[in-house]
């Protein structure tokens, strides 16, 4: 049997490559829009592809389904309660797709989405009993998924409820392969472990641990993650006509209006950006999910990189969540404006003469965990959405390492907004050197 687990380390999604090595068939599950590594690893197995499978329709990633069907001929099947709007192949519960010996049976399992389904694979050539289960955005490693992004997140849960009973009826020995790993914002405690087993998740997942239904919904309704704002459009993009392959991003001699993403480190833009640029490292983690929550959805993006290849990087991420229109890159732009960053004793100045106000820009379970007393909690993300609800004196941002502080800071400065981050160091060093913090103590117990 034939199988490769892709993993998309950015966006935390995973895609499948299944098949027999016997007769060369195989098929595609959960394709990302970056089609190649697909194409490759079938020619690498002289595979030869049939088939895609989509265990629903996907809100925090574009999927590549559309450039297999048109570029590859091959046919897309989904659950018809997806509502797609291109030809598809319905698959529902009970159908068995066939690659050869391996047989891949559907179980229609909704909460997620309504379409939602997941896929237990047997080798016919060995056994009939499935020896994997490929789960989707339903059980993941140490966590279940999201109830709340397609319908109210009490219908959605009370469905997730009894599908993960499904899963969990596979058996113990059955592996777990999920559609994604931590780096998602699709479930807040998973693992970043690519695969597990039934009996092992059955044991110390929490999201197993429910034997009844209420007690399940009210824990699952209690999801703060925030909600993508990029999720309507990759959903329209998903169930839409077939998206084919990108334009290729070109250089650029000048931004010509677009709105400038600098996507060299935090220091490399302090240094010397374009003036009104947005800074997200394509070096961090989860660039495209910072761009997802920074950038305009109608706003043409002109990539700032220190190198080509950093470019094309960065524009793979940005198109994987809905940003196709890419004005182009920039290698030498006029990057003539400088952001002297803060350190922790300028800060403890500023604080203490009444200059500046300090925005902690992490998310709130980290500042629960302890902050600076005179800071006021504005997460990097709504930086841009927040700015003129500011008091007007100059701002110095703060997270733990400077990276979301540096973030924050270039999306308030192309507001309008005088900020300065806090580079290198942030808040456990703030700590460590003993400078008062505030813990918030929840009520109750």
């Amino acid at each position: 049997m034939l199988f490769q687990q892709f993993v998309d380390d950015d966006l935390g999604c995973a895609s499948y490559l299944i098949g027999d090595e016997a007769t060369g068939e195989a098929v595609v599950v959960d394709p990302a829009y970056e089609i190649a590594p697909y194409l490759a690893e079938a020619e690498r197995q002289h595979a030869r592809l049939v088939r895609v499978l989509e265990t629903h329709t996907h809100a925090d990633h574009v999927s590549g389904h559309g450039r297999l069907a048109l570029e590859q001929g091959l046919p897309v099947a989904i659950h018809p309660a997806a509502e797609p709007g291109y030809p598809f192949e319905p698959i529902e519960e009970g159908d068995v797709v066939e690659a050869g010996a391996v047989a891949i049976r559907v179980l229609h399992t909704p909460g997620h989405r309504p379409e939602h389904c997941c896929f237990a694979v047997a080798d016919r050539s060995r056994a009939e009993e499935s020896w994997l289960v490929l789960s989707g955005d339903s059980l993941f490693i140490g966590d279940a998924a999201r109830p709340d992004l397609a319908v109210g997140a009490r219908e959605g849960a009370e469905g997730l409820f009894h599908s993960l009973r499904r899963l969990v009826d596979l058996g113990d020995a059955v592996e777990l392969y999920p559609g994604h790993v931590a780096g998602s914002l699709c479930g807040a405690a998973m693992s970043s472990k690519a695969s597990s087993t039934i009996g092992f998740e059955r044991r110390f997942n929490p999201a197993l641990a429910f034997s009844d239904v209420t007690e399940f919904v009210n824990e699952r309704m209690r999801v703060s993650t925030p909600r993508p704002p990029t999720m309507d459009r990759v959903v329209e993009l998903n169930r839409g006509p077939f998206l084919g392959a990108p334009e290729p991003i070109r250089p650029l001699d000048s931004p010509n209006r677009a709105l400038v993403l600098d996507v060299r480190s935090e220091r490399s833009y302090v240094e010397g950006h374009v003036p009104g640029a947005l800074n997200i490292p394509i070096s961090g983690t989860s660039f495209a999910t910072k761009a997802g929550f920074l950038l305009g959805l109608d706003e043409r993006i002109a990539v700032h990189a220190s190198s080509e290849d950093e470019a094309q990087e960065a524009a793979l991420g940005l198109r994987s969540v809905g940003f196709l229109d890419l004005a182009g890159y920039l290698l030498r732009p006029d990057a003539s404006e400088r952001t002297d960053p803060v350190d922790l004793e300028e800060l403890e100045r500023l604080l203490a003469d009444g200059d500046v106000q300090l925005l902690d820009v992490r998310e709130k379970d980290e500042r629960d965990g302890g902050y600076i007393p005179e800071s006021r909690h504005l997460p990097y993300r709504q930086a841009r959405a927040c700015a003129e609800a500011l008091d007007g004196r100059p701002v110095v941002t703060i997270c733990e390492t400077g990276v979301r502080a540096a973030i924050a800071a270039s999306a308030l400065r192309h507001e309008g907004v005088d900020a300065r981050p806090v580079l290198g160091t942030g808040i456990d060093d703030w700590s460590e050197q003993g400078k008062p913090l505030v813990s918030f103590r929840r009520c109750g117990g």
